[in-house]
């Protein structure tokens, strides 16, 4: 996502596109099927903005080694998030933007992919997804109630340009061009930080496992021999499911939509992913669902659809073999590839 920070006012409002359907009782809202021992081992925690839910399957090892893999695997995406993220001065991202127009900043290796990752989008996208809509600060989803001043925005939007980010690969060294450019990794960071906490839990013998930040919900095997269900809801209307995956690992579900962080002004929805080409919320799907076997296959993709939207969206996938699509267009009609249709059971 193309972002801005999120605030406890947004967050009463978020609706998440993918949820689990786990066993038991609800999890994420959702409705569930009835679970079969031994029980799942569930952990949560607040991060990148968002809730992150982590579940183990019991039959993959003793309680006190799925707690002891589970513990590693926060450990090293809090790690990573801490590295990449824009709201704290600590961060590398930080000392980035810090430096922009001035000088070159050392950037681990972990956070180098992502780099790359983000301008090899941008370029695939001409522009579409990019990571310099950091310097749009006029937008500030959260305590904002009225657009910002079209001048501001104007302004700040002379600062986005992805060309503008200059990456050394040699050197592990990142620069920013301009004085007051700035990256948000909020649309391209997630994915990479979840599937970091998949490959701890799978070094550690875990075989079953799934991983939900927000929606973007990877899984490895099964749950209980049985395939793991994500549903998928309506964004505009999230008591109603759209279809539900079932699914065994290695497989991602990622979504993004105008209904995660928001607010009202001139009869619209002003929401947080912004359009590079105009520093203004796009106005094209209000939701995008995508379905693969890996992380690098959608990373950013479904941000860049929400910015090019119709065919351009479409065809963007239509150039992954390997990805699956759900979009929800603006007037609310569903479109999806051939692939999604077969897998898309009825809720």
């Amino acid at each position: 996502m193309q972002t801005a920070r999120p605030c406890p006012t947004m967050t009463r409002r978020r609706v998440v596109m993918a949820v689990p359907l786990l066993g038991a009782a609800q999890w994420a809202g959702a409705a569930v099927a009835p679970s079969t021992p031994p029980p799942l081992q569930r952990s949560a925690r607040a991060l990148m903005g968002t809730r992150v839910d982590m579940v183990v399957s019991g039959a993959d090892a003793a309680p006190r080694a799925a707690d002891l893999a589970m513990d590693a695997a926060w450990s090293e995406m809090e790690r990573l998030a801490r590295m990449m993220t824009r709201y704290d001065e600590r961060s590398v991202v930080s000392a980035l933007n810090r430096a922009s127009g001035v000088h070159a900043v050392a950037v681990p290796p972990e956070m180098m992919v992502v780099l790359r990752d983000a301008q090899a989008l941008s370029a695939a996208t001409q522009g579409a997804f990019d990571i310099t809509v950091g310097a749009l600060r006029a937008w500030r989803f959260g305590d904002q109630k009225v657009l910002p001043d079209p001048a501001e925005i104007a302004a700040e939007r002379r600062l986005v340009g992805y060309r503008g980010l200059l990456l050394d690969t040699n050197a592990g060294t990142a620069r920013l061009a301009r004085s007051g450019m700035a990256i948000d990794l909020g649309g391209i960071a997630k994915l990479p930080i979840l599937a970091a906490g998949m490959q701890v839990l799978q070094a550690h013998g875990v075989v079953d496992a799934l991983l939900n930040g927000g929606g973007d919900v990877l899984v490895a095997g099964s749950q209980q021999g049985r395939p793991w269900r994500v549903g998928l809801r309506d964004p505009l209307a999230p008591e109603r499911m759209l279809g539900v995956l079932a699914l065994k690992g290695p497989a991602i579900v990622a979504s993004s939509g105008d209904y995660e962080r928001f607010f009202m002004a001139q009869g619209e929805r002003q929401h947080h992913i912004l359009d590079p080409a105009t520093g203004r919320p796009t106005r094209g799907p209000h939701g995008i669902s995508l379905l693969a076997t890996d992380a690098g296959s959608v990373n950013g993709l479904g941000t860049a659809m929400m910015v090019l939207g119709g065919e351009r969206a479409q065809a963007l996938v239509h150039k992954r073999a390997s990805v699956q699509a759900l979009m929800m267009n603006h007037d609310g009609s569903l479109w999806r590839t051939p692939g999604m249709a077969a897998q898309l059971q009825t809720a």
